[in-house]
């Protein structure tokens, strides 16, 4: 018997059946094509805005759907189950919210539509060549003049990093106050139209060639005094940037845990399929011992992962989900979902590593799920703090 989330409700049930018909005919179709060009095009995300799947749990009065955290949990649950790595709204709906939690209101009025529509899209450019989950340790800088900041520095490892039109960057506004000093601007990719790495502005970089996710455009931006507005700061006052990731980054990880136990999900339901069909020795897969015991395995974890995140959802619902339980979910699920996958995998034998078959895709899209989002070793330090 399959659990039934207790946040689902019917009006949910019908949401989640149109992401579906929009995923397997919109997204599901695309993905070796957007891996070979390295990003999905910019018609899909008009498509989705007018769809209402974009910002689907930002208020109506700033162009969102007017859902809640449960609307943006099921379209995150139906692109893992549909196959998606390429589609960047992730990445798109956490600018989103540091813009209704943390901006003024003139600048949710000015962003937040054109986000919901899909007219622009959104990155955050944090990491650094020297600076990953050490925040305190960026150096981009943010000079500012009486029209404005002057952006310095470069960042790298950034989704949507080649398709953004709106980039929230972590900068010093005073390098000297250390974590006081850092503070988020709201950077317009139009506005500063570089050229070369020798001409004043912003510029990106190559999309970077990596092991897994491939369709998905994670970028190098490079920063030659590129022009930030002095409205641009998010909330409106220097060095609160700091703060400001620290509240916003457990709805980040706890998306990380519902796309992992989504794929874990995934991987269960095409191993069973797989091993039904599959003979060996006369007799199908799923009828040896050993692949009975694995696949028992698989469906214990799964189902706790499920409950889990379950309880997560419940939690960011009511408002009450903390920064050491949205770590625990970050680390803990994406350890499992490579597990399972490389589990799930092996009952495959030779076609596991087939990239042709969707298990062996996921293999290699899990692997950065330990890393991003704040890596799993800094996730385990928060929640040793909590003791």
């Amino acid at each position: 018997m399959e659990i039934t989330s207790p946040w689902m409700n019917e009006e949910l049930h019908a949401f989640r059946d149109a992401v579906r018909r929009f995923v397997l005919g919109e997204i599901t179709p695309h993905q070796q094509k957007w891996r070979e060009q390295q990003h999905v095009d910019r018609e899909l995300w008009r498509k989705a805005g007018e769809m209402g799947l974009l910002l689907a749990d930002i208020p109506e009065e700033y162009g969102g759907a007017g859902g809640s955290f449960a609307h943006m949990a099921v379209v995150f649950e139906e692109l893992s189950y549909g196959g998606d790595t390429a589609f960047g709204i992730h990445v798109h709906a956490i600018v989103a919210h540091y813009l209704l939690n943390q901006g003024t209101e003139e600048q949710k009025r000015t962003y937040l539509p054109r986000l919901a529509s899909g007219e622009m899209i959104a990155a955050i450019a944090m990491s650094e060549p020297g600076a990953g989950s050490d925040l305190k340790g960026i150096r981009t800088t943010a000079v500012r003049g009486p029209d404005g900041y002057r952006v310095s520095g470069s960042k790298t490892f950034i989704s949507n990093g080649y398709m953004a039109d709106l980039i929230l960057v972590v900068a010093k506004t005073d390098p000297a106050a250390g974590a006081k000093g850092v503070s988020l601007l709201l950077l317009e990719t139009k506005d500063n139209p570089g050229e070369g790495r020798h001409k004043a502005g912003f510029r990106v970089g190559r999309i970077l060639e990596k092991v897994g996710q491939k369709g998905q455009d994670t970028c190098e931006l490079f920063f030659d005094e590129a022009h930030v507005p002095l409205a641009n700061v998010l909330g409106g006052e220097e060095g609160r940037g700091f703060a400001q990731l620290m509240t916003e980054l457990p709805y980040e990880r706890t998306i990380l845990g519902v796309c992992g136990v989504a794929a874990i999900e995934r991987a269960l339901q095409l191993t069973v399929e797989h091993t039904r069909e599959r003979k060996a020795f006369g007799q199908a897969l799923i009828e040896m011992q050993n692949t009975r015991f694995v696949l028992a395995e698989v469906k214990t974890e799964a189902t706790v992962a499920r409950i889990f995140i379950d309880r997560c959802i419940e939690d960011m619902l009511a408002g009450r989900m903390d920064t050491v339980r949205a770590s625990m979910a970050k680390y803990w699920i994406s350890d499992l979902q490579c597990k399972v996958v490389d589990q799930c995998l092996q009952l495959f034998g030779g076609y596991g590593y087939m990239l042709e078959y969707p298990i062996a895709q996921m293999y290699v899209d899990a692997r950065v799920q330990r890393i991003y989002g704040g890596a799993n070793e800094i996730m385990k330090e928060i929640i040793a703090r909590s003791l």
